[in-house]
């Protein structure tokens, strides 16, 4: 099984192109990030874990994942963030192996905002990084999550640099408003004649 992996800073467009591409392709994706969410929720270990990183306010009352709160201290944060990380990225590519084998077919997508800095390196055939300007990321979170531009900024420090993506990426999808069918067809192309 071929697996395409997809990643980009916030607002980039990653999950825009990940759905393109699996409606013209049919090849199913694997969102690594709501994943890790689902996997928070559920995996009594990972809850553990978390309350004794974040306190009891890492759950609500009624038992699910307080989001907001562990996002606000992650991300103000990067020892916490990358503890967070080391708690739940193992957990995370084991679940991607596991969806990947049950998968019938030719490629599977796998979208991660963190791929190149995560445990998923070496778990897919062909990196692709969609990129935008700073700008227009920006704006588009701000419009999808009622976020201030300044929370988005403060994301944005937190991930890996742009160019840096862009030099470890196979294939750079450029989602700034041009037409990404082409670019569709060459990530297809690509991964196929692996």
């Amino acid at each position: 099984m071929k697996r395409v992996a997809i990643t980009g800073g916030i607002g980039s467009g990653k999950s825009t192109v990940c759905k393109a591409l699996s409606a013209t392709f049919g090849a199913p994706i694997y969102d690594s990030d709501a994943r890790a969410k689902q996997i928070m929720d559920s995996d009594a270990t990972v809850r553990e874990a978390l309350i004794e990183l974040f306190g009891p306010e890492a759950y609500t009352e009624g038992g699910s994942l307080n989001r907001a709160h562990i996002a606000k201290v992650a991300f103000g944060n990067k020892e916490k963030l990358a503890s967070l990380n080391a708690i739940v990225h193992p957990k995370v590519v084991a679940d991607f192996e596991m969806w990947a084998e049950q998968q019938q077919s030719d490629y599977v997508i796998l979208e991660s905002a963190l791929l190149f800095s995560s445990p998923l390196v070496g778990h897919y055939d062909l990196a692709v990084v969609v990129d935008a300007p700073i700008k227009m990321r920006i704006e588009r979170c701000v419009r999808r999550d009622g976020t201030t531009a300044q929370q988005v900024e403060q994301r944005i420090s937190n991930q890996m640099d742009a160019a840096q993506m862009r030099e470890l990426a196979d294939i750079v999808v450029e989602a700034d408003g041009r037409e990404l069918a082409p670019q569709l067809k060459i990530i297809d192309q690509r991964i196929r004649t692996l």
